[in-house]
């Protein structure tokens, strides 16, 4: 018997409701990460005019949603992005995008775990950063092995302490606003006022900020109607972080004591907080942030636990590989295997330099959304998503649009010298390592649809 052929595809279980998937899609994008994270890089950039990059970033983001949610609708599937391009671009562009995302996957975990030691400093300031990452992936790897409706339960409730978090700075600034919403952007320490150019640039920054709503078609094959299901997840996914994320945002723009100060801090979200509310309630927000941190760590390294079982299904690896990364728990239903594998993959990427991390990640998302942007077109055009049971309005508007922001993304990444042109060579250079794989394994790789009878 070949390695491309099984007497029967390993299965997960559908038990998961459209709300689970989406307070696991919700942890996995993780609002407040990206509020103390990256909105202080939009903010530094663009000044004020950063809710202006914000609220571009969400025109951006609808689009892209529109598109995930067509394609998630006709292919629910556990491989995701990869399972999808596949089946309606050809297998080689399919195979390009596995490899990109499941390298970056593992890495972004990483990254996101990094920043537990950031923020339990403000109690534990003798922390060991690499340390306490690989501890925290790997204790969610441990924990990712339970029933994903466990899992489903357990980012909800850390989800509501990050919303609480964002909640409270919202309040803090709205509630001690010092200037119009409306007037001329400004930045820098002293302020200045800035271009339509810069904010345009700072755009780019702000669009990653969201991104993660449509990872929800990982959740496909575990979540029930999911042909339905899941571009509702996606689509909610959305609107939830864009409010989540433009409005604290704005509160600190229209709320902080100083624009000077604020631009000049170190860190921009402990000025704010500590100026309007006290060093306590800073550490108690930094802990929460810490919170969603290990929340965001869990659920993706849920959905990549998914991409790497649903890459051993279709033969990916050589055949011993496969049956293990293939295997699913017998209690718990869930690809146990594959969940401890990329724990311990990303524990060991934590001790890697951070700046080195940003570098392989930076670009891969350029790449994945024009694919999946081609893939809504081409899908449409050769008749491949015509049974998705959802269809996107104003087609093919969201698609065109989103490709040519994506565009302008890639021309301002490639003029950054320090991150951005780096980060688009590694990407390229990802890209080819994974062409060569796909000719080493384009015998034994096929594209498995899971069993139609799946237990409930």
């Amino acid at each position: 018997m070949s390695e491309s052929t099984t007497a029967a595809p390993p299965r997960l279980r559908r038990g998961l409701k459209v709300l689970g998937a989406l307070l696991i899609t919700l942890s996995a994008i993780t609002p407040a990460s990206s509020v103390f994270i990256i909105a202080p890089g939009v903010i530094g950039q663009a000044g004020t005019g950063a809710i202006w990059s914000f609220l571009a970033a969400g025109v951006v983001g609808v689009f892209m949603a529109f598109v995930y949610a067509e394609l998630a609708s006709a292919y629910p599937l556990t491989g995701g992005e990869y399972a999808i391009v596949g089946r309606t671009l050809g297998r080689l562009p399919g195979f390009l995008v596995m490899g990109l995302i499941m390298v970056t996957q593992v890495i972004i975990i990483a990254v996101i775990a990094l920043g537990v030691g950031i923020y339990l400093s403000a109690v534990f300031p003798a922390l060991n950063g690499p340390v306490v990452a690989a501890v925290t992936v790997v204790a969610a790897a441990v924990f990712g092995v339970l029933d994903i409706r466990v899992n489903a339960w357990v980012t909800g409730i850390f989800l509501a302490i990050e919303i609480m978090a964002l909640v409270i700075v919202s309040a803090l600034g709205l509630l001690n606003v010092e200037r119009p919403l409306f007037a001329e952007p400004v930045a820098g320490s002293p302020p200045a006022a800035v271009t339509i150019g810069v904010i345009g640039a700072a755009t780019a920054v702000a669009i990653f900020a969201y991104n993660g709503y449509g990872s929800a078609v990982m959740l496909g094959e575990e979540t029930t109607d999911a042909s339905r299901g899941i571009a509702r997840a996606i689509l909610w996914a959305l609107v939830i972080t864009v409010i989540a994320e433009i409005v604290p945002v704005t509160a600190v723009l229209l709320g902080a004591p100083a624009l000077d100060g604020l631009f000049g801090a170190g860190n921009m979200m402990e000025y704010f907080i500590t100026s309007r509310a006290g060093s306590g309630w800073n550490t108690a927000i930094s802990l929460a942030i810490a919170v969603a941190i290990i929340n965001a760590v869990l659920a993706i390294l849920l959905l990549t636990a998914r991409l790497f079982f649903s890459s051993a299904r279709d033969s990916v690896w050589p055949g011993r590989v496969n049956r293990g990364l293939g295997a699913i728990h017998p209690r718990f239903h869930t690809p146990w295997v594959a969940t401890l594998a990329v724990g311990v993959l990303s524990a060991a990427v934590c001790f890697v330099d951070l700046d080195v991390l940003l570098v392989v990640t930076g670009s891969s998302l350029i790449v994945v959304y024009a694919a999946l942007c081609l893939a809504v077109l081409a899908g449409r055009r050769n008749g491949t998503t015509a049974h998705a049971r959802y269809r996107m309005r104003w087609f093919p508007v969201p698609p065109v649009l989103a490709l040519a922001a994506l565009g302008y993304v890639t021309y301002q990444t490639a003029r950054d010298p320090v991150i951005g042109r780096p980060s688009l060579l590694v990407t390229l250079g990802i890209l080819v390592v994974s062409a060569v794989c796909y000719l080493l394994r384009r015998k034994h790789w096929v594209l498995r649809d899971p069993a139609d009878d799946q237990a409930d």
